[in-house]
């Protein structure tokens, strides 16, 4: 068992590690104050090849595994968890339900544009009273022959305005359930499909989150991924991995207040000392740093099982639980050992405190994932 990363790893890492600083530090405390989208950061993102970093260079994609996706997800998210986010859908959700379900002709209409960047994708699953619960689906898709008629409302959805591209789960036959469900492709700018008002969120506020509707949109037949009633195999199958990517979201998240803490604390001065000479600290800070290294080894775990074609779910699951958890109490220290610097924006610590609540709800809920990992255990 090998714990040291590649040398192309470590390279991908010093990559993302200084585009982060250059490209998403400046101006971040301004997007989340104006809920600004980073625009032109994501497609500087594209033009690294990391909005298709797992794809194959067929379509467009960078070829690279998941551990490296993890390691960019963790160094985006230290400094801007808006703009990894985008990343995270994209990636794990769009390209790889795309990839991995989609024909020959939906991967090169819409996945090579995405993989590279040229595009955003964004995956419609949630709905007012269908959050974690995918079989409870109102929005249907009606099969009229040669198109679907899709109608409904989808919630919560990331790159909701800015997205071209979007993979939205619908039920086409509620007599069979779970097995009623399809995914479709989505255009922007199809009749009848309208994006509505912002959300103004407590955090990862430079993402833009919007309600979408869908009002008797016509989605031609082959915009169906997969054969009919494959839609929540499909989408079971993609949050799995998208759970990898929230699960090294919020490491990065922790990580980033963890080296904010520990700086601040050799610099502040208090009783004659630095503060890190102080006991007290030292224990907070000890803490933080093993969870976030436990944490870490609980990402890259489930990136290496998917990376080698083995069962990742469970490992994902108790990834994302851990990680998420780990990233609320690391920037709740870190807030902690500010003081009250710590409580305004120019620090920082307060912004990833907000951030990281999401990465407790989204992809699953805590609560959810916990249920994942205690059926795997009572099997």
């Amino acid at each position: 068992m090998h714990f040291e990363l590649t040398e192309e790893q470590l390279m991908i890492r010093q990559a993302a590690r200084d585009f982060a600083q250059t490209e998403l530090k400046p101006g971040v405390i301004e997007r989340d104050e104006h809920q600004k989208f980073p625009a032109e950061q994501i497609k500087l993102l594209g033009e690294l090849g990391f909005m298709g970093m797992m794809v194959s260079p067929q379509y467009g994609g960078s070829g690279m595994d998941a551990v490296s996706y993890a390691i960019v997800m963790e160094e985006l998210s230290k400094i801007d968890a808006s703009a990894s986010v985008v990343v995270s859908v994209n990636n794990s959700l769009v390209c790889y339900g795309l990839e991995k379900y989609g024909n020959e002709s939906q991967k090169q209409k819409y996945l090579a544009p995405l993989a590279k960047g040229d595009v955003i994708g964004a995956f419609c699953l949630s709905e007012p009273e269908a959050g974690s619960d995918a079989t409870a689906l109102r929005a249907t898709a009606i099969d009229m022959g040669d198109y679907y008629l899709l109608n409904g409302t989808k919630n919560w959805i990331t790159s909701g305005s800015t997205a071209s591209t979007y993979i939205v789960i619908a039920q086409t036959d509620a007599s069979k359930k779970h097995l009623g469900i399809n995914a479709f492709v989505v255009d922007k700018g199809t009749a009848g499909f309208t994006v509505g008002a912002k959300e103004n969120k407590m955090g990862i506020r430079g993402s833009d989150t919007h309600s979408l509707h869908f009002n008797d949109v016509k989605v031609p037949k082959e915009n169906r991924i997969g054969q009919e009633g494959s839609g929540f195999k499909f989408a079971m199958s993609v949050l799995e991995g998208g759970r990898i990517g929230i699960a090294a979201q919020a490491l990065g998240i922790a990580s980033g207040a963890y080296e904010l803490a520990l700086k601040y604390a050799q610099e502040r001065k208090a009783f004659g000392k630095a503060i890190a000479d102080h006991q007290a600290i030292q224990f907070k800070l000890a803490d933080m740093a093993t969870e976030i290294e436990a944490a870490r080894l609980l990402v890259y775990k489930a990136a290496w099982l998917k990376d080698n074609g083995l069962p990742f779910g469970n490992a994902s699951a108790m990834a994302k639980v851990f990680t998420s958890e780990t990233a609320m109490r690391t920037t709740t220290e870190a807030v902690q050992i500010h003081g009250g610097y710590g409580y305004v924006k120019e620090y920082h610590v307060e912004r990833l405190m907000r951030d990281a609540k999401i990465t407790q709800i989204y992809e699953g809920t805590s609560e959810i994932q916990r249920i994942v990992i205690s059926r795997e255990a009572l099997k």
